[in-house]
């Protein structure tokens, strides 16, 4: 068989095949590949003491949100956690500690792990993960009247509030919602 004439084949079945597959993948219904699905940019939390001790008050912070040294100075100071008294037990003061540390940003490898590693010197441990400089610079051009003048969300610290996919990692800019305002669109 002529090589042209093989070449010529091989080409129309890819597009045969790309164009019946790609409409299916769109569809986006319950066999969409998993491979093509977003993928978080943090895991979620997976320590259920962490998640039913830190999260029965606020948002459950995925660790990569922070270096482990500003874990360790959270962790070492929870008589007096953003004014309250948070203290646990030791064992699982303990337990929490190693996740966190663990799963910290300067630990594993996220794709915003290393931005929130970057906005943040060397030799500082920040505590407020909504004062993060990358934090700052991500919410700049949403006005102050749709976060803290807003009774729904108050403070860029409630994730949750607009970010319907923060406890599984996802922070796309495409999927914020703030509420009464809805989509959020540059």
């Amino acid at each position: 068989m002529n090589k042209s004439i093989l070449f010529g084949a091989m080409i129309m079945a890819c597009t045969v095949t790309l164009s019946v597959s790609v409409p299916l993948l769109i569809d986006k219904g319950p066999f969409w590949p998993a491979l093509l699905q977003p993928t978080p940019t943090l895991p979620a939390v997976v320590n259920k003491q962490y998640e039913n001790e830190c999260g029965a008050c606020h948002f459950a912070y995925q660790p990569g949100w922070l270096p482990a040294r500003s874990w360790q100075r959270m962790m070492g100071s929870l008589d007096d956690h953003f004014d309250e008294n948070a203290e646990l037990s030791q064992k699982v003061h303990d337990k929490i500690t190693e996740y966190l540390i663990d799963e910290s940003a300067d630990v594993r490898s996220h794709r915003k792990s290393h931005s929130i590693l970057a906005s943040v010197r060397e030799h500082e441990a920040p505590l407020r993960i909504s004062r993060l400089s990358y934090i700052l610079y991500k919410h700049e051009e949403i006005p102050s009247h749709m976060i803290s003048g807003n009774a729904s969300v108050r403070s860029s610290a409630r994730c949750l509030a607009c970010h319907p996919g923060a406890s599984k990692g996802r922070f796309d800019e495409n999927d914020v919602n703030i509420p009464g305002y809805g989509l959020w669109e540059e």
